[in-house]
């Protein structure tokens, strides 16, 4: 408690210099001069768990919203509509001046419109700390507004084809699938929307039947029973004006119309969401209208309350490049500025029920207009809506370390935390033995996706393992986020207590798992070294059916070595001893040669290539075993040099993350080159809209993996050593403010290629701090290229 009283009074001392340094993000602020063509020009906008893409066409204003958490039965993650604003006399004609502009550092949208006596201005905003999204419009002269709530989920509709890639059926449904229709009427004054889950024949029953669960079902975290979202929409002075039906895009569509009364300078449309699993539908409604009745007359206090979030969030950390070159086509400018632009769309599911999605998070638009092919609703996305991909989300997350933003990792730890006795049970009906088994394609209650499952599968083959050429034996990405908990506590002292039973649960099912495999085909459970046989494994999707993968191992060893290092208070003195004993069980990594140079393998032996990931450059990064200033780093930067596959397989693009391996390892030209690929403007209209890379189109693990990139080429950590700069150009301008280990945060500034206004806090921990811009050639080479003596 003292420690995270400590880090608190640091990050308020370093806000006050913050403020005073006058950190600005204004010339980041996108700012669209022309109406959009459709919504895949659309704007983000959001705060708390409300995501918004927000557009003008045609002369409307529109807007999609999603909330964090809404799934239906087949675990489509639906929005929760369309909203179509008409302003009459409507100012966005021809001859009007336009402006559409994204307030970063407020969290809010303006829409201006100039055109003599129609002269209006509408704001945009989400209150961070009730969902609830307001639309505010001010005008020179009376005007009327017309708000239309629009739903393309009026009638049940099916899903087909490649449409079930939304869902968790993707390409493999075993019968019809439908999704439901919502139950939309007007009350009172507004209209009131929602979708109830009915409770037979869930993909939660489905999958449970399927994967031989059903014995411990009734013990078991079903997230999708009962669950009702949903919400109602009014307007100040608004009534219900009728229905109407259309189509936009490919999707047809039932409009609810709200009218103003009469004329009026001012106007103001709230809508209030609410999501909740209750055994009766009156309750969720019961609660709906509980949070619309607390709201106050006046939203002022609400909406300085979500400036200043959106200000302190800002505050907290920032990573400005080139910030005297305000040019669109300074691509080192844009960097900066796409970094900034999805650190903010990050914060908009910062107290999200869930974690924030790889595949779009809560900013997908209609699919037409990132695959032409797939006419499909707004609700679509690839790689399904309650399936969290592990390998793509902690690319999401990481970021957030540097960031200081560990209140919005929460989510994902709760998403991990809410699916631990599923996962025990896998191992206790499957294989007798403890300890969590989480599968790389996991759903929102901790089970393999049926389809990547394997619903053909030989008989008698292992219920507990995935048919699945990709998938099969693939359970270690789970330590990625057990390695984000310990750095929760390592960074900002706050205690993890609740996290460590997870943890050790994580590590058990390795430990107990290879065990009982070895015991199973064998008289000895480990081999001739005392060590664990890690087969069969994987190294990622890519080399499969694999002996002592490098990923498995490396994470193993780190997360094994991160919990005996936790501070006193965490482990008695059998759980010390206990850990210590797997510690040594697991075995070391696996080297080979390659033109006579000796170079990190994917594994000891595998049996195919699968994929395009490189899994033997994961000791360098997540697992830090490999890279500047540790013994055998030559090795690291051998694999990337000579590994065929590691030359092959290297991209930009998706969850690729060699721009991160090129930073880790101090590779300046390199990092530098595969950063101003990813991190550059999208192609599309908002400019941090990449994709469809690998998954879909807002690609968030492409975003996640560019930020984490950046920040190490900037500043990197080793226990208590602070490496500044170690892969960073010197040509290239920035001010950043970020945070590492031990409750220390750091700012400064590269201008010209000097270090000015370097900030340090604490003050004492400016001893372990190493400027790689002030070393000479000799000391560099002892930290960016230390052959080592070769020991893994």
């Amino acid at each position: 408690m003292v420690k995270k009283f400590y880090y608190l009074m640091v990050l308020l001392l370093f806000s006050q210099t913050a403020n005073a340094q006058n950190i600005s993000l204004e010339a980041y602020n996108p700012v669209w001069t022309s109406q959009s063509k459709n919504s895949s020009e659309s704007m983000p906008l959001g705060g708390g768990d409300i995501g918004m893409n927000v557009w003008v066409e045609n002369n409307d204003l529109y807007f999609y919203f999603s909330k964090s958490g809404t799934f239906d039965e087949h675990n489509t993650f639906l929005k929760l509509g369309r909203v179509k604003l008409r302003l009459d006399p409507n100012p966005f004609d021809n001859e009007s001046s336009f402006s559409q502009e994204l307030h970063l550092e407020d969290g809010h949208i303006s829409i201006l419109s100039k055109n003599g006596q129609d002269d209006v201005r509408l704001q945009l905003w989400v209150d961070v700390f009730s969902p609830v999204i307001h639309v505010e419009v001010d005008s020179r002269r009376a005007i009327e507004v017309e708000a239309s709530y629009e739903t393309w989920r009026y009638r049940d509709r099916p899903v087909k084809g490649k449409a079930n890639n939304a869902n968790s059926y993707k390409w493999a449904p075993q019968s019809e699938i439908i999704t439901y229709a919502d139950q939309v009427d007007f009350k009172k004054d507004g209209v009131l929307f929602y979708h109830r889950n009915k409770n037979e024949d869930t993909v939660f029953d489905v999958v449970v039947q399927q994967q031989k669960m059903e014995s411990v079902k009734d013990q078991m975290m079903d997230p999708i029973k009962d669950l009702t979202f949903g919400g109602w929409m009014r307007g100040k002075n608004m009534i219900p004006s009728g229905n109407e039906e259309s189509v936009y895009q490919d999707t047809d569509y039932k409009a609810w119309k709200i009218k103003s009364q009469k004329p009026s300078r001012t106007h103001h449309l709230e809508i209030f969401l609410h999501t909740q699993q209750t055994p009766q539908q009156q309750d969720w409604h019961q609660s709906l209208m509980a949070l619309v009745n607390k709201q106050p007359k006046s939203n002022k206090k609400a909406k300085t309350a979500t400036k200043n979030w959106w200000r302190n969030y800002w505050i907290k950390s920032y990573l400005i490049t080139d910030p005297d070159q305000v040019h669109p086509n300074d691509t080192v400018w844009q960097v900066g500025r796409n970094y900034q632009l999805f650190r903010y769309m990050l914060g908009c599911n910062a107290y999200g029920n869930y974690p924030t999605k790889f595949n779009g998070g809560l900013f997908t638009f209609d699919p037409v207009h990132t695959d032409s092919t797939l006419s499909f609703t707004p609700d679509h996305r690839n790689w399904g809506g309650g399936t969290m991909t592990a390998q793509n989300q902690r690319l999401v997350y990481f970021p957030m370390v540097r960031t200081g933003d560990f209140e919005l990792m929460k989510p994902q730890f709760k998403f991990y935390m809410r699916s631990l006795k599923n996962a025990e049970l896998r191992s206790q009906v499957y294989w007798g033995h403890e300890g969590a088994s989480f599968t790389e394609q996991i759903e929102n209650f901790g089970l393999p996706n049926p389809a990547e499952y394997g619903w053909k599968r030989p008989e008698n083959y292992d219920p507990g393992i995935q048919y699945n050429a990709w998938l099969e034996y693939q359970w270690d990405t789970v330590l990625e986020f057990c390695l984000m908990m310990l750095e929760t506590e390592r960074y900002t002292g706050e205690d993890i207590k609740e996290y460590i039973p997870f943890i050790e649960s994580c590590l058990r099912f390795f430990d107990e798992h290879y065990q009982f495999r070895a015991r199973n085909r064998s008289a000895k459970t480990l081999d001739e070294n005392g060590h664990l046989v890690l087969y069969p494994g994987t190294a990622n999707e890519t080399y499969k059916m694999a002996y002592n993968a490098n990923s498995t191992v490396s994470g193993l060893q780190t997360i094994l070595k991160r919990l005996l290092e936790l501070p006193e208070g965490y482990l008695d003195t059998v759980q010390s001893a206990h850990w210590e004993e797997m510690l040594a069980r697991i075995p070391p990594l696996s080297l080979r040669t390659i033109e006579d140079n000796p170079v990190l393998s994917p594994a000891k032996l595998w049996e195919r290539v699968n994929n395009t990931e490189t899994p033997q450059l994961y000791p360098v990064y997540p697992w830090g075993i490999y890279g500047i200033g540790k013994e055998g780093l030559q090795i690291a930067l051998n694999t990337w040099k000579y590994d065929p596959d590691a030359i092959k397989f290297r991209s930009h693009v998706g969850w690729k993350q060699d721009n991160i391996f090129a930073a880790r390892m101090g590779m300046t030209e390199e990092a530098a080159e595969l950063t101003l690929r990813k991190m550059g403007d999208s192609g599309r209209r908002f400019p941090a809209f990449w994709g469809p890379g690998f998954d879909w189109v807002p690609d968030h693990n492409w975003g996640g993996s560019g930020m984490i990139g950046l920040q190490e080429m900037l500043m990197q950590t080793d226990d208590d050593k602070i490496y500044l700069f170690p892969a960073w150009p010197r040509d290239w301008d920035v001010k950043f403010k970020l945070h590492a280990p031990y409750q220390t945060i750091i700012s400064g500034e590269v201008k010209d290629g000097e270090v000015v206004g370097l900030q340090i806090l604490p003050a004492s921990r400016e001893k372990d701090v190493v400027n790689f811009f002030k070393l000479n050639k000799h000391e560099k080479i002892e930290l960016s290229e230390n052959i080592g003596n070769g020991k893994p």
